[in-house]
This record gives C-alpha cells, structure tokens and sequence, in this order.
C-alpha cells in the first residue's frame, strides 16, 4: 500500500465508508473532518498484503490530538478508498503501546 496514493485519495474526497467502518465511526464518536485530518497526515502502521478482501493497511492519524486508526484497501474501478474499520484506540485500553503504533 502506498500512503502517499492514501492521502491524496482522501484530498480529492475519493473514499467511501464499509457499513462496519460507518457503524464503528459513530460508535467511537469521530466526525468525518476529523477522520479525513487524521489521514491526510497518515502512516502505514501495519501491512496485510495477503487479506483475501485485497491487499490493506492500518494507518494511524491524528486530528489534533485524537489518535485515528482505520483499516483500508484501495478499489480499482474506480479509483477509491475503501475504509473497512475506523476506530479511535485510545478508547480500547491495554491493547496498544502509548504512541498507538504497536500491539501489546
């Protein structure tokens, strides 16, 4: 996955929502500007370039100072984002390292 591809497709507002990813959005009470700050300063935290949905990545953003992860693919035809998960992980105590990069 290339992040650079990520944030430009997010600048240019070519993404759409998984039903899982909206429902865990709103869940985690993160509103859509926040989400597109997150990642348009994303990083690629973890690779999955063997997941039977197509090749994707978590990425790891920030909107201020809330930590955003979401799980992605990028759709061929046409050209999209696809988040599949978004969630903030501050909010799922004990399960990553402080700076949110890492699993415990």
């Amino acid at each position: 996955m290339d992040v650079e591809k990520i944030r430009k497709l997010v600048t240019e507002e070519k993404y759409e929502f998984s039903k899982h990813a909206e429902k865990e959005r709103k869940l985690d009470m993160i509103v859509v500007n926040e989400l597109e700050d997150a990642l348009k300063n994303c990083e690629i935290i973890e690779d999955y370039p063997d997941d039977p949905r197509g090749a994707s990545c978590l990425i790891l953003g920030f909107s201020g100072q809330k930590p955003i992860h979401a799980v992605c693919t990028i759709k061929v035809d046409p050209e999209e984002l696809l988040l599949i998960t978004i969630y903030d992980p501050s909010k799922r105590p004990g399960k990553w390292t402080k700076n949110y990069r890492k699993r415990r």
